[in-house]
Formats: structure tokens, sequence, C-alpha cells
């Protein structure tokens, strides 16, 4: 039996998504433009061979059915709900956030139901939903002028799992001033995800355009008990907490989640990368490592491994 892996795990995946259920399986969602598509997998590195199900495919050329991009999976309140970004064909204006819900056990069967759009105050994408304290809190990037053109993270109260609670304020919590964040021709913040460990929240974000070999990932850090909708709660690291390796073959890293080894003692980073400086947006595909906490409590990614790099599987897998 071979006990090591080899990234990457998912070719041609990009904004890779992947969450870890109570039912033991692990459920995965990537861009894939023209639909939402689901695979359900027992394993993280058996994902590529996992069964697949086309969940949502929009009425061609109807709202909402160009550029399909960051689909997310939440199990919110007893039920599933997916966020992704699509506009009806125009720029960044246009881009809305859609929610889809769905009431079965199981994401892969039953029907998902269009909840429409999260009227977010600002065109954005890259929706994200945090729970916390008994709330929930959505997080997206949203275009703007900071003062370069882009995007940067804003944070919203939410009514409940489709609905925006615009009266609880709209604060906006990082936004790319730094060199760093500012690689490829646009000034990007954007790819919110929430990590929760040892009395912190983390929100990791991509820094820079996606296809600029210096992708990246930044990252703010807040007590946990503080409130989230304050941007002074937030401490803001100087440089990129994980970012490409040209003695690895690995570059423009980003649009990342976290997940869980099968046995739930190990954490992974799941992240999109491409090959080589300057390749194809479309080659970016799905990548997995294991990473480890510092003694301050905040996580260490390290750096990304390479191709040929033989990886041990996540603790409790067997393939």
């Amino acid at each position: 039996m071979n006990a090591t892996f080899r990234n990457p795990i998912v070719e041609k995946a990009a904004d890779p998504w992947l969450l870890k259920h109570s039912d033991g399986y692990y459920y995965f969602m990537s861009t894939q433009f023209g639909c939402l598509e689901i695979t359900k997998s027992a394993s993280i590195t058996g994902i590529a061979a996992g069964r697949k199900k086309k969940v949502w495919i929009p009425e061609e050329n109807g709202p909402y059915s160009h550029n399909l991009w960051a689909p997310e999976l939440h199990r919110l309140e007893d039920r599933w709900f997916i966020y992704y970004t699509a506009n009806d064909g125009g720029g960044d204006e246009s881009r809305r956030i859609c929610v889809l819900e769905n009431g079965a056990a199981d994401p892969t069967e039953g029907e998902w139901s269009w909840k429409g759009t999260l009227e977010t105050p600002l065109a954005g994408l890259d929706g994200t939903v945090m729970e916390l304290g008994g709330r929930l809190y959505f997080l997206y990037a949203g275009y703007g002028h900071y003062p370069d053109y882009g995007s940067a993270i804003f944070i919203v109260r939410m009514a409940n799992p489709w609905t925006l609670d615009l009266d609880g304020g709209h604060a906006l919590l990082s936004a790319p001033t730094l060199e760093w964040e500012k690689q490829g021709g646009m000034a990007i913040n954007e790819g919110p995800v929430i990590l929760r460990r040892n009395g912190f929240v983390f929100l990791v974000y991509s820094a820079s355009t996606t296809w600029s070999e210096d992708y990246s990932l930044g990252m703010l850090t807040m007590k946990e008990d503080s409130d989230p909708m304050e941007a002074a709660s937030w401490t803001k690291s100087p440089v990129p907490v994980f970012r490409k390796s040209a003695e690895n073959g690995v570059y423009a890293t980003g649009h990342n989640s976290f997940t869980l080894s099968p046995d739930g003692t190990e954490d992974w980073i799941v992240y999109h990368a491409l090959p080589a400086p300057g390749a194809d947006t479309g080659l970016r595909s799905t990548r997995v490592q294991k990473f480890g906490w510092n003694p301050d409590g905040t996580p260490d990614f390290g750096v990304p491994l390479s191709d040929s790099h033989d990886i041990a599987l996540p603790a409790g897998e067997r393939n």
C-alpha cells in the first residue's frame, strides 16, 4: 500500500473549496465557469477519482449565467448553502455573489434552489461565511479604488444564510496597500477564508492578481472574543504567509481553503497554483499539504511542496 502521494491532487481546478463533513466524506468544489459541480470523496487525495455531481447549470444567457467563480459549500442551520460569484457577462461592476440552498443530508442529493443574490453595497466576488458568537457574518471582496483599482475585503452581518443585515454595518477589513498585494497589474485582496484555533480567528486572503506568479496569501488575526466588525480588532501580517517557491517550481499560490485529516488530528491547507511564471490560468491545479502552528498560536503554512515531493498521506487515510 502506498503511504505517500504527490501534488497536484486535481488538475485544472482553480479556487478549491474542500469541506470535511460529519458523515466522514469530503466535498470538493472548484471553478468550472459554466456550472457548479460537487465531488464526493472518502479521502483528500482521492478527490480526482471521487463521485462528481453537477448541481447547478444556469439558464443559457439567463441571469447570472456567466463567469461562475469560486463556489463554496457551507453547512448552516442544518441545511446546505453554496455561495458563488457570477454575472451576465459584463465586467467587474456586474459581479455578484449568488446563493443556493439544499435541505438534503447529502449535498450531492436532493434539489438545489435559487435563493438570490446577496445585496452587498459593492459589486464583488469570493463570498464566504463566518460563524462567531452565535452570529453569522459575510465576508467578500468588493471592487473599488484603495487607492489603486482592485478589490478589498469587507465584512457585514447576516440576518440568515441568504440575507445580509446591512443595518449592522459594512466594514472594510483589509485593503491592498502593500507592494506584494499589487502585483500583476491590479491591487487585489480577495478570496477570504476563516481559520479558528488557539483563541484566535485568522482571516486568510489572496493578494495580487491570480495570473501573477506572485499571487500569494496574506492574513489578518483577531482575538476570538473581539468584535469582527471593528477593523481595529484585526492585525494584518506585513508579509505573505504563503507564497511561491521558485526552487520547488510552484507559482501563484492562492485562493485556499482549510480542512482536517480523516482522523481529525491534522490541519491541511488546500490551494491552487501554477507550474511556471506566466502560465495560462487554465493550468491552475489544486494542491494540499499539512501545516503546523507557531509557539504564539499562529499558523505556519511552510512553503509549497514540489511535484516530485513524496507527501505522507493524511492521518487516518488509506489508499
